[in-house]
């Protein structure tokens, strides 16, 4: 226990905590009642992620300790802890591809896009800009012509045979005949914004960049022009973006420093009513920064 934090305190602390919990449970249970996700399940896979966290925070200590160190930590009993670290967890939907690196690069790559940042249509094959290039700048494990066909049965391109180009059918990925690659997804960008946010809060809240911005008092009509505005500052910060990223890993191989490290930038938006009390004592208006 820190010197400056009291039992009073801690339990203080804990309360927010578990409110706070509360909040991020409540999606997550929708979700698993309409799936059909008992809580037995769910408790299982809670006490195993306790026991993984807790087992990186035991590295090093002594072996033949660490059992009992982890019962404690987490609550959990000796024989609980043994059975969970024998257990084999289930393995995670993969959610990257060669397509969706061809997308990402596709809505990026500064010759790949117009002068508003959007996709443009290019020639299958040929020197860039054309899919072939295009395709072969991702991978040359993977030839050109299979990657064309995984895009077309993912509904991702439109292959015009009259001109023999290739154009984008949408710039936004959304698998949404496969399930498992949704909640992979879903799992990766939610789960690193976890990350983040805990890192923030563990430290001195500088570690990541996490910000949002709430808006109230809109009307419906406001709502689905507001959602067009999304979309347009999304695909900005990819074409702007998206460039300098790979200048400097190209600056990081040319330096020959280790590239080790990963980095995930996110965006999102969500739309609901305003709650009652705040739509009866907020000012006309207002936008917050949180």
């Amino acid at each position: 226990m820190d010197a400056n934090t009291t039992p009073n305190t801690l339990q203080a602390e804990q309360q927010v905590l578990l409110a706070a919990l509360g909040q991020l449970l409540e999606p997550m249970a929708r979700l698993c009642l309409t799936k059909g996700v008992s809580i037995q399940a769910i408790e299982e896979t809670v006490r195993s992620a306790f026991v993984q966290v807790a087992t990186e925070d035991c590295q090093g200590l002594n072996p033949s300790r660490l059992t009992s160190r982890i019962s404690t930590m987490t609550g959990l009993t000796r024989r609980e802890v043994t059975r969970i670290q024998s257990s084999q967890a289930p393995a995670r939907p993969v959610t990257r591809s060669v397509a969706t690196d061809v997308l990402t690069c596709w809505v990026t790559f500064p010759e790949y896009v117009n002068k508003k940042g959007m996709p443009i249509t290019i020639p299958r094959i040929g020197e860039a800009p054309s899919f072939e290039a295009l395709a072969n700048s991702v991978t040359t494990d993977v030839h050109p012509k299979s990657v064309l066909a995984q895009m077309q049965h993912l509904g991702l391109i439109r292959l015009n045979s009259d001109n023999d180009t290739v154009s984008l059918v949408d710039a936004v990925f959304v698998p949404n005949s496969n399930w498992p690659q949704m909640v992979g997804f879903m799992g990766t960008n939610v789960g690193e914004h976890m990350h983040a946010a805990v890192d923030n809060l563990l430290g001195n809240g500088h570690q990541h960049f996490e910000q949002s911005l709430l808006a109230d008092e809109l009307s419906n009509e406001s709502l689905e022009k507001a959602k067009s505005l999304i979309t347009g500052q999304w695909r900005e910060l990819m074409t702007n973006l998206g460039p300098q990223l790979q200048q400097l890993m190209d600056e990081d191989n040319a330096s020959g420093r280790i590239q080790d490290q990963q980095l995930r930038i996110g965006m999102y938006s969500y739309m609901r009513p305003m709650p009652e009390a705040l739509a009866d004592n907020t000012p006309q208006g207002n936008i917050h920064e949180a």
